[in-house]
Order: C-alpha cells, then structure tokens, then sequence
C-alpha cells in the first residue's frame, strides 16, 4: 500500500479521533489505579484529602470519556462479541498503517488528485 495515495485516507480521521480517545481513556484508568493505591499508603489526611479530590475528578473524567466513546460507538462497553470485533477492525488498520510503504521510489502522483481546469 502507498500511503500517498488518497484512497488510503479514507475513514483515517475517526480513526485518529477513536486511537486518541482509547488512549486518553486508558491514561484515565491507569490514574485511577494509581491516586487510589497512592490513597491507601498516604498517612497525612491534608495529603489524603488532596488525592481523594484528585481521585475523584479523575473518576469523572474517565466516565466523560467512556461515554464519549459509547455515544461514538469507538466502544461496546456492555456487548463483548461487538467490542471484539471492533478491537479485531482495529488490529487490522493498525496492521494495514505498519505495511504501509512510508519511502515509495515513485513519488509521482500526478493524476491522482483533482487540477483546477485548464483555460
């Protein structure tokens, strides 16, 4: 596959929007884990009310996110076979992206993209 070729952008921005938001929700998630684990071993209660605030902006922002990505249909949170699909769909772009030929020899792409007309 040639990655110049416009045929291959096609559908990459909710790509890009879907791969962003995954992230961003894990990012969350690991946060979660990790204010909740830093709450348990905190022994100053001016620090424990810091991270529990903390803990609980970050809940809310994992919640806003899964449900960004629910309402986008980027996620099956409640179907299994559906969300398999989807991380199936996924694995196959991402393995479409990495067989890309990023430094084609022919860089000539004359006739694939619209010219203004001649007068």
């Amino acid at each position: 596959m040639d990655y110049l070729d416009p045929i291959n952008s096609v559908g990459m921005p909710e790509l890009t929007d879907s791969g962003v938001a995954l992230e961003f929700l894990i990012t969350a998630k690991t946060g979660v884990r990790n204010l909740s684990i830093a709450l348990t071993e905190t022994a100053t209660p001016s620090l424990r009310k810091l991270i529990k605030a903390q803990l609980d902006i970050t809940i809310d922002l994992y919640e806003e996110i899964s449900e960004l990505m629910k309402e986008k249909e980027w996620l099956k949170a409640y179907d299994l076979d559906e969300q398999k699909l989807l991380d199936i769909k996924s694995a196959e772009n991402a393995i479409n992206l990495a067989g890309l030929d990023l430094f084609p020899g022919d860089t000539n792409r004359k006739g694939l993209f619209p010219s203004p007309p001649e007068k």
